[in-house]
């Protein structure tokens, strides 16, 4: 949901509330004096202005922007008529010369590029890594080394949607990060969920095109709740593991300011002296890993599709910068490549934190929004091969298989194999790799021998050792075997670390995982599905195929093979711990009648507390008008429970003149002298999804209209406006009020 109005309130990007469109207000009247284009927002900025060999070509980067105050050709010619046709006369047919008409066709036509196949649905944004300077022993890259800063830029996306989809479906989020490091491009593309549904790459396009939308109708759109996607699962079971995480608030995150991302597959790290050890790379966001509840989801998938990639650049316009520690676990590189009894090559497995801790290796800082969405976000190329000295790859069967697919999607995606110098994709260090020609060719070669080795161009390029910077793959002992189609026997178990995520979730989370299974399968046409994927919970745990199953009006079966005892990590739930609310969004519900000093006064300490305030009210345009005039943000009309963390009422409004259902319907019929109907929805919405609510001034009995209880879990009631913000400040930091809704299981 956009702002209705714009607030000049001091502690944001740009002075004011974030949402602005555009670097300035605009006129009512349309424009007729020819000024130049508008700079970029403040909190806006593009890719380095690198050439397309990675050299540093210190220009502005308006110069790679387009220019001018009059409209032109895509050759310069200045154009005096955009909206007509060239035709032979006024009602005459359109002419074949119209040159201006076909470009501008043209370009329309071809100004869509094939989405991706996965990961079509993105958001982005630039920023800065800087190293702690502790990795020295395990990995000489050099952005690694201590305060050396590294410009980034990182998309997050959804998995199965397509780029009209819904944010906030139960889905797993891509986190694909691209460092512009001196020693050329590093790419850590990873999700927000450690392991995956397969352990070979040759089963990425059946796992894909299980959970794509049915190629008969194509429905559903980006959702797992459907038979192909549990056919598929179900009968490949190596997949429970991820399937089960996918089913936990993993799936459905708060914001992208709020996950984990994790590079699933086992590195290998390489210091200066040679020596090798395995890694794990993990991101850890400062905010803490939160999530949304199931029905927040879906009236946010309906009232605001465009959450998630909101919540991204309105904090970064706001200054409430998002950051992650960058992170290994490292493992002794032994030949078997295993840890404590855990396979490291599979990829549907994970490593307890509790048995090999997260060592925090560098910062990362988003800072600033991408200028074009289409030329950054849409056109940049990751791919796990690129990869930086001091990193390097193991045997991961999924992995080998993403090498290869990632290089061949950009080039059917971007139209050839120069997609690396589109200008999001250049990387900041030289570049001379003999590559010539091709689509999009935009680097303009010297020389006249583009091979090795060479006399005529002086013997340019030439070899670099490891001494000079060269990648050197870490010289790995090969073992002979034979050739086959095989796997190894440690990845046949599929269900002892899924017990494992299910032994570490806390009850709240337990119900959760319960109440996913069973609307998933319940969205399925096919008994047989369901009950084989009741077999497969068997195999997880008995109460969670109990429960499943009685939500689905079948009985449990039991298990097939014995049932794991595994020691449960606790650094696998989410709930527990206490976060920073940066940037978190606290609605004030106020009228004319309210205490208005009191909601200047609550406004100012969330802004000071670094969060986000959005005045409520009846109307539009500003309360109390014969004063200082407080600008309102959001109306009864037009304010869902879904776009708020928490919700603070400065007293109890009346109904509004709206408030009946032929204007509003969620009005309903507003009842003689009770308060606002929206503004009960407000606070009924916000307290079944565990938020906190409350307020000031008259406000009790406002959440006694509602059915609250003054003074239960997460409802909160003060003397000030003051006292309120410190109150859901502390309740903030925990995220929900968890205890609010005791657990059945």
């Amino acid at each position: 949901m956009t702002a209705e109005h714009s607030d000049a309130t001091p502690g944001t990007g740009d002075g004011g509330l974030p949402g602005k469109p555009g670097p300035a207000s605009p006129t009512v009247a349309e424009p007729v004096e020819a000024t130049e284009p508008l700079p970029p927002k403040p909190d806006q900025t593009g890719p380095e202005t690198v050439s397309p060999t990675g050299q540093a070509t210190g220009e502005a980067q308006a110069r790679a922007a387009q220019s001018g105050a009059y409209l032109t050709t895509a050759q310069g010619t200045r154009v005096y008529d955009t909206d007509h046709s060239l035709k032979a006369g006024d009602r005459g047919p359109v002419l074949l010369q119209d040159h201006h008409l076909r470009e501008k066709i043209t370009h329309f036509d071809h100004e869509r590029i094939p989405e991706r196949v996965v990961h079509a649905r993105g958001a982005a944004a630039h920023g800065v890594f800087r190293g702690y300077g502790v990795a020295d022993e395990i990995c000489k890259a050099a952005f690694l080394a201590k305060d050396v800063e590294t410009p980034v830029f990182v998309r997050f996306s959804t998995v199965l949607g397509s780029r009209g989809s819904s944010d906030t479906v139960r889905d797993t989020r891509g986190f694909a990060t691209k460092f512009y490091t001196d020693e050329g491009t590093f790419d850590l593309v990873g999700n927000n969920i450690p392991v995956f549904f397969i352990q070979d790459a040759i089963k990425f396009p059946d796992v894909i095109h299980a959970g794509k939308p049915h190629p008969d109708r194509e429905i559903p759109q980006a959702q797992s709740a459907h038979d192909t996607f549990w056919d598929f699962v179900s009968l490949h079971t190596e997949a429970t593991h991820h399937t089960l995480w996918n089913m936990s608030d993993r799936g459905i995150p708060r914001s992208y300011r709020m996950m984990e991302g994790f590079g699933v597959h086992t590195f290998r790290l390489v210091n200066e002296a040679g020596r090798t050890a395995l890694a794990k790379f993990h991101w850890k966001p400062k905010l803490g890993v939160h999530s949304l509840v199931w029905e927040e989801a879906q009236l946010i998938n309906g009232m605001d599709p465009d959450f998630h990639r909101r919540d991204l650049a309105d904090a970064i316009e706001a200054g409430a910068f998002p950051q992650w520690e960058l992170g290994v676990q490292v493992f002794p590189d032994t030949p078997d490549q295993t840890f404590e009894g855990i396979d490291l090559l599979d990829p549907t497995k994970i490593v307890p934190e509790e048995r090999a801790p997260v060592q925090p290796l560098g910062l990362m800082t988003l800072d600033a929004n991408p200028k074009n969405f289409f030329a950054e976000t849409e056109q940049v190329a990751f791919h796990p091969g690129h990869l930086v000295p001091g990193i390097d790859i193991t045997d991961d069967p999924l992995l080998a298989g993403r090498l290869f697919s990632y290089l061949d999607t950009q080039i059917s995606r971007l139209g050839g194999p120069n997609f690396a110098q589109i200008p999001v994709n250049r990387p900041h260090a030289p570049v001379n790799d003999m590559h010539r020609d091709g689509m999009h060719q935009t680097a303009v070669h010297t020389g006249v021998a583009p091979y090795r080795p060479n006399s005529l161009d002086g013997g340019c390029p030439f070899l670099a050792g490891a001494d000079n910077g060269a990648y050197v793959e870490a010289p790995v002992r090969v073992s002979e075997a034979r050739k086959g189609r095989e796997t190894p026997a440690s990845f046949s178990d599929h269900f002892g670390q899924p017990r494992l995520f299910w032994l570490s979730m806390t009850p709240t989370e337990r119900e959760h995982i319960i109440a996913a299974y069973t609307f998933e399968l319940g969205k399925c046409y096919e008994q047989a599905v369901k009950e084989r994927v009741l077999g497969v919970l068997a195999n997880i745990d008995p109460q969670l195929c109990e429960q499943v199953a009685a939500g689905l009006g079948l009985p449990a079966p039991a298990a097939t093979v014995p049932l794991a005892e595994p020691e449960p990590s606790p650094a696998l739930s989410q709930i527990g711990g206490s976060w920073p609310t940066d940037g978190r969004v606290v609605g004030i519900v106020a009228d004319g009648s309210a205490d208005l000093a009191g909601v200047r006064e609550a406004r100012q300490a969330l802004l000071d507390a670094g969060m986000t305030p959005l005045v409520i009210a009846p109307a539009g345009g500003t309360l109390d008008a014969e004063g200082e005039p407080l600008t309102v943000q959001r109306t009864f009309v037009t304010a869902r429970s879904v776009e708020f963390d928490a919700l603070l009422c400065a007293g109890a409004p009346a109904p509004a003149p709206d408030a009946h259902g032929a204007r509003d319907a969620k009005a309903g019929a507003a009842p003689e002298g009770g308060p606002d109907p929206r503004v009960l929805l407000l606070l009924t919405e916000a307290y079944r999804h565990g938020k906190a609510v409350g307020g000031w001034n008259g406000s009790a009995e406002l959440l006694e209209a509602a059915g609250l209880t003054a003074g239960g879990p997460g409802v909160i009631t003060a003397e000030t406006g003051a006292e309120a913000v410190a109150a859901v400040a502390d309740a903030l930091s925990r995220h929900r009020a968890w205890d609010r809704f005791p657990p059945v299981v």
